[in-house]
């Protein structure tokens, strides 16, 4: 009996045989900030699961620290289980982090194991995961994300132009915030950059409701078509009252800290975006990205996929009502350093590779051990 056949069988057919996490602190090309925080390296965790002869891949930009959580406390929800019944699989884990709180590091914990148990899964029938979560789409359309307020003018246009002109993104975002009076400058900067290709800003939850609306009738001189965390995205008033009085044209975006489906009711129930952000890193993995799908197809609010666009790929072909994938330029960097089958951009999309299973990713290990956190 083939792989495939075993796993469609029925009863405990894949059990999940084995569960490793590690993590890997990669240095950034540049220093870079946002509007509330400065960085000079990414964590990655990964995540993989043993299976029925597969192995699957997760993973999740996050802390380190969620390995030992992984290992300890989350490990026991999924192992010597079978692989295929993701939902039980998540449901139990997320009865086992009751006590220690659902979203931030827990919730990022559990999106890598999910989307590991997905990519399993597809890899065991044998087909690319699109396939097994339903085609809605071929391909993804991206915006160019990065423009970090720690950037050169210089640094800014080169940047926004190259999504621009070498990958052909119809739309590119900047950082704005942590200096609001020099942002209208680089604002200009950058729209003298790109011509006539959208201008998205994101100011990471740095200013105050009026502030923001203040910046934001400003922006409109440079055809910005998108605030993003104008206030902080705990601010659901808040991010209504900049919403309602923007200009026309002008949306306004949320929901990248989202973690749970009730962090996205609330946000949709109260009608603070105009679109809403989901990371399928962060909320859950797969089972979570499909479930804040399907409260923007509720609440008829459009969605768009926050970052990570390898591990968004194939989800992102399967969800109604999606715009766009955000191809951030840290995460770019490292998913083609460090997985094969990491998809590129062409004509400011991807694609699946239909011709690889599961999500379509190898993780190079040796590539990584330079980066591994002991």
């Amino acid at each position: 009996m083939s792989r495939a056949t075993s796993a469609q069988a029925g009863g405990s057919r894949a059990p999940v045989t084995a569960l490793r996490a590690s993590a890997y602190r990669i240095p950034t090309d540049a220093p870079e900030g946002d509007g509330t925080f400065e960085w000079n390296a990414t964590t990655l965790v990964v995540v993989e699961l043993d299976a029925g002869g597969e192995t699957g891949i997760g993973y999740t930009y996050s802390d380190s620290s969620i390995v030992a959580m992984i290992a300890n406390t989350l490990s026991p929800c999924v192992t010597g289980e079978d692989v295929t019944d993701i939902r039980a699989h998540w449901n139990r884990m997320q009865r086992q982090v009751r006590n220690l709180g659902r979203t931030g590091l827990a919730a990022t914990a559990i999106s890598a194991i999910d989307c590991a148990l997905w990519d399993a899964k597809a890899k065991l029938l044998g087909v690319p995961l699109v396939q097994l979560l339903g085609a809605v789409r071929d391909s993804v359309p991206l915006y160019g994300s990065g423009g970090f307020t720690t950037y050169t003018d210089r640094q800014l246009r080169d940047q926004l132009a190259g999504w621009v002109e070498r990958d052909g993104c119809r739309w590119v975002k900047m950082k704005i915030g942590s200096e609001p009076p020099k942002d209208l400058a680089r604002v200009q900067a950058a729209r003298d950059a790109i011509g006539d290709a959208g201008l998205f800003v994101d100011a990471n939850g740095a200013l105050s409701p009026r502030e923001a609306l203040y910046y934001a009738r400003q922006f409109e001189e440079q055809h910005v078509a998108w605030f993003e965390e104008p206030v902080s995205s705990d601010d659901v008033a808040g991010l209504r009252f900049v919403r309602e009085h923007a200009p026309p044209g002008m949306d306004i975006a949320a929901g990248e800290y989202g973690y749970t489906s009730d962090d996205f009711r609330r946000l949709l129930s109260a009608r603070s975006v105009d679109v809403l952000q989901a990371d399928v890193s962060r909320c859950g993995g797969i089972t979570g990205f499909m479930q804040a799908a399907a409260l923007c197809d509720a609440f008829h609010v459009p969605l768009s996929a926050h970052c990570a666009p390898a591990l968004h790929l194939h989800v992102a072909c399967a969800v109604p009502r999606l715009r766009h994938l955000e191809w951030f330029h840290d995460h770019v960097r490292i998913e083609a350093m460090l997985f094969d089958g990491a998809p590129q951009a062409r004509d400011g999309a991807i694609a699946p590779d239909l011709s690889r299973p599961g999500c379509g990713l190898a993780f190079r290990h040796q590539d990584a051990a330079q980066y591994r956190v002991k």
